[in-house]
Formats: C-alpha cells, sequence, structure tokens
C-alpha cells in the first residue's frame, strides 16, 4: 500500500497543478515507449498513473487525507487500529479485570465514553447493535474483545477495478483531418490501431475497455487523449482548412490552373483574371470530418507575390497609374 504523495514526490499541500505537473514529469521519463527494456520503469509507471488518478480526484483524495481510504483506494478499518487498545493496570471493571469505559486511562485520557453509542454511530441502531455494554475482557466485540454482540466484524473490503491509464496521442495534422489510423504503444508494451472518431478536434478523449491496470473486479480502462499537432502551412478554421496560396501577379492578372495542396493530394486550381491578393476560393470537402459523416471545406486564400527583381516590370508600367481607390471602404 503506497502513498500516492511519496509515489509523486508531492507534499500533503500540494495544489492541482503541482501534482498534474509532477505526473506529466514521471510518465514521460517511465513511459514504455521510452523504456522498452526495463520492465521495473514500466511497473513504477503504472503505480504513478495510479497515484495520479486517486490525487486528481477531489474526492478520493479528501478520503484519503481523513482516512477512510487507502492508496490502493481500498477502505480502511472504521476503527483505524486493531481494538480499542488493551486492559492498563489498574484499570476499574467488572468481574476478571474488565474494561470500564469511564475509566480515563482506558481511551487515552478521554473524561467519558459509551461505546453503545460508539457502536450506534458507526452501525446504525436497530438488530442487536446495540447490545450489552462490554464490562470485560470477557464481553467485547466479536473477534476484537471476545465474544459478544454480534456485526461489528470488518466486512472485507469489496474488490476493486483496476486504475485507468492516460495516453497522450500526438496526431499529425493532415491524420487527424483524414481521420487516417493511428498506432499507439500501450503500457505492457502490446501496440494497437486506433480509428479516429468523427469530428475528431484536440482534446478529444477515447476510451479503451479493459486497456488499463488489472484488478480483482476487472481492468481498468486506457484513456487516450488526441493532441493535434500544428501544419507548416495548413490551418484548422472549424471544421474547415485554411492554407494562404501564393500567386504571381501575372497569374492574378491574367488567370491561371495552379497546383494547390489540400490534405487529401494536391488538386487544380482555377484563378479567375483579375483575382485580387485577399480573395478566398472554396474547395469542396475538403476539410475535417463533421459528425454524422460529411466534412469540412478548404478555403484558399489567395496573395499577390510581386518578383523579387521589380526593374523590369516598374519598366513596362513607366508611365501608368492605377486611379482606383482600393481603401474606400475604410473611409468614414
Amino acid at each position: 500500500m503506497a502513498d500516492p504523495y511519496s509515489t509523486l514526490g508531492v507534499s500533503r499541500s500540494a495544489n492541482e497543478k503541482d501534482i498534474k505537473s509532477a505526473y506529466r514529469k514521471l510518465a514521460k521519463e517511465l513511459h514504455p515507449d521510452r523504456n522498452k527494456d526495463n520492465p521495473k520503469a514500466t511497473e513504477r509507471f503504472g503505480k504513478v498513473t495510479q497515484a495520479y488518478d486517486l490525487l486528481s480526484d477531489k474526492n478520493k483524495r479528501a478520503q484519503f487525507d481523513r482516512g477512510e481510504i487507502d492508496g490502493d483506494g481500498n477502505p480502511t478499518s472504521p476503527f483505524g487500529h486493531a481494538g480499542f487498545g488493551g486492559q492498563r493496570p489498574g484499570a476499574r471493571g467488572g468481574p476478571g479485570g474488565g474494561f470500564n469505559p469511564r475509566d480515563q486511562q482506558g481511551f487515552g485520557g478521554a473524561d467519558e465514553m459509551d461505546l453503545g453509542d460508539l457502536f450506534e454511530g458507526l452501525f446504525g441502531r436497530g438488530g442487536n447493535t446495540r447490545g450489552p455494554r462490554p464490562g470485560g475482557m470477557g464481553g467485547g466485540m466479536n473477534g476484537g474483545m471476545g465474544g459478544g454482540p454480534q456485526g461489528f466484524r470488518r466486512p472485507p473490503p469489496p474488490p476493486q477495478k483496476g486504475a485507468d491509464i492516460r495516453y497522450k496521442l500526438a496526431v499529425p495534422f493532415i491524420d487527424a483531418a483524414t481521420r487516417a489510423k493511428q498506432r499507439i504503444t500501450l503500457s505492457d508494451g502490446k501496440t494497437i490501431d486506433l480509428s479516429l472518431p468523427e469530428g475528431v478536434e484536440d482534446g478529444t478523449t477515447m476510451r479503451l475497455k479493459g486497456k488499463g491496470q488489472k484488478g480483482p473486479r476487472g481492468d481498468g480502462d486506457g484513456i487516450v487523449v488526441v493532441d493535434i499537432q500544428p501544419h507548416r502551412f495548413f490551418y484548422r478554421d472549424g471544421d474547415d482548412v485554411r492554407v494562404d496560396l501564393p500567386v504571381t501577379l501575372d497569374e492574378a492578372l491574367n488567370g491561371a490552373k495552379v497546383k494547390v495542396p489540400t490534405v487529401d493530394g494536391a488538386v487544380m486550381l482555377t484563378i479567375g483574371a483579375g483575382s485580387s491578393s485577399g480573395k478566398v476560393l472554396r474547395l469542396k470537402g475538403k476539410g475535417f470530418s463533421k459528425k454524422g459523416g460529411t466534412r469540412g471545406d478548404q478555403l484558399v486564400t489567395l496573395q499577390i507575390q510581386l518578383p523579387d527583381d521589380i526593374s523590369e516590370l516598374s519598366d513596362k508600367l513607366e508611365g501608368w497609374r492605377d486611379n482606383g481607390n482600393p481603401r474606400k471602404q475604410m473611409e468614414p
């Protein structure tokens, strides 16, 4: 039974940010992908993940801090330790030197303690839970102080399901747009191929049933978090993919057919004569998948680029002036 704070190397006063930071550092260091020849690292990776699952759950963390559950998430004994402590020499009691609940030494200095009320609070009223008050070691709890009232034996903790294991899956931009299958290595070293869901986006989670830590009540799950990687010229806009396309002055002025990249491969795009820089052209169905099976579009923004050497162009345009006002819409 490990202390989850010690496992993550944080103090009991650590906040959520500190706990998450410590987990990420250890998970990166111990991940099976980086320790294929080190089974001890894989084992520790599972323990670190289990500790993070407990401390990242506010309710479980509070239960652990109060001593209600242990580091594995199992309930602890309702009495904290075995029995109530032994009979101290000279303590008052019934025949046979029994324990008197009003003896201040019996409970480590308490003024008074009614065991019947204590049992009532732990196990509820009714039945035989109140029972006769223990007056000696021969009439105490069943299993703790001899025979006596039934129902005080601590039930065995219920079997626990294994802990979930979290994985971060880095997905290339184009793979995310086209929903290409992704291969992931699990904590046990096995690899599986995953199909990305419709409408996948950065932060989408996928659950792999039974791919977590093993447990007596069943194995935990694998939780896969999608991390879509940026692309060098594509960028996402909702379900659409955008790209800025450089074109020459000649192509914009006279029109042309040019090759343009898409997430599905290059296609030919017609640029109309007299196209301005900033004009947006649409390629249907070349974007990200949507829930329902359809796809967004690719939006191509034209960017006119002048040649590096404009001397020839300047000579040909000498004496020509454009009398248009492209900033008219910006005037007050």
